[in-house]
């Protein structure tokens, strides 16, 4: 059963058409990877899918869950998408740099609480009982992370693999069912990209995830993902599990090349 689905998706700036008639879709529970070279639209995905973008035409449908019909999100707000259950990271990295590591936890959480402002105004006690709640959530996260050591640095001050791992943290705090990985291993060297295939690996597992990623490492791609979609010039132009696009005459002959599909 799918849980996110792209009809026909067009999005074109001025004269320029980033995507053209993308259709795919993310089954429930499924680890994906969307490849393809510079330019090649996956970003634009990203976007369309979390509300940065409205599509010019095209359809964008959500399905949350299984006991409940599917919502069309094409335009929403990126703080709705993110309510709903789909949350993001991004290719440069986003934290509150200077704030600290575990208040970037808080924030993410704190989109969902319930209490109003008339309790935190007046400091009532279902502000107190759950602004406690969300910080022992924050910690235990930290903690899953192997970032409780650290949750008073200032997050600008965290190595690099560390704030890349902070960013997947912050957006699984937002309780997803879909989550959105642009580049996660860029700039990372072999070994901490190593430790980020297994983490991605665990966090599918651990939280039963749906995953979308975006990446140029294909040793990573091809490691972990199910399914691959490959987009060229804003098309879809293969679909398939990684033994099928590592043999695809069309995705090796048009843009990504032997060497790299068998590294």
């Amino acid at each position: 059963m799918s849980i996110i689905t792209l009809k026909d998706v067009t999005m074109i700036f001025g004269g320029l058409a980033a995507l053209t008639s993308v259709d795919f879709t993310l089954e429930r529970g499924g680890l994906v990877g969307l490849i393809g070279p510079n330019g090649a639209g996956k970003t634009t995905v990203f976007n369309v899918l979390t509300g940065v973008y409205t599509p010019t035409s095209g359809v964008i449908e959500y399905k949350p869950d299984e006991n409940n019909p599917s919502l069309d999100i094409t335009g929403l707000k990126p703080h709705v998408i993110s309510k709903i259950g789909i949350a993001r990271t991004f290719q440069n990295i986003r934290l509150f740099k200077n704030l600290s590591v575990l208040d970037n936890i808080r924030i993410a959480i704190h989109q969902n609480v319930s209490y109003g402002i008339p309790s935190a105004f007046f400091r009532l006690p279902s502000y107190y009982k759950e602004e406690q709640e969300i910080l022992q959530k924050s910690k235990e996260i930290l903690e899953i992370f192997e970032l409780d050591s650290k949750k008073d640095e200032l997050a600008k001050n965290l190595p690099y693999g560390e704030q890349r791992k902070l960013e997947i943290a912050r957006a699984l705090a937002t309780n997803p069912k879909l989550l959105l990985l642009d580049e996660p291993a860029a700039g990372m060297n072999p070994h901490e990209t190593a430790a980020l295939t297994d983490l991605i690996n665990w966090i599918w597992k651990k939280f039963d995830l749906s995953i979308l990623l975006i990446e140029h490492d294909m040793s990573l791609v091809m490691k972990i993902c199910q399914k691959i979609i490959v987009l060229n010039y804003g098309m879809v132009i293969a679909e398939g599990t990684p033994e099928e696009i590592r043999n695809d005459p069309k995705v090796i002959e048009a843009y990504l090349g032997g060497d790299i599909l068998n590294a």
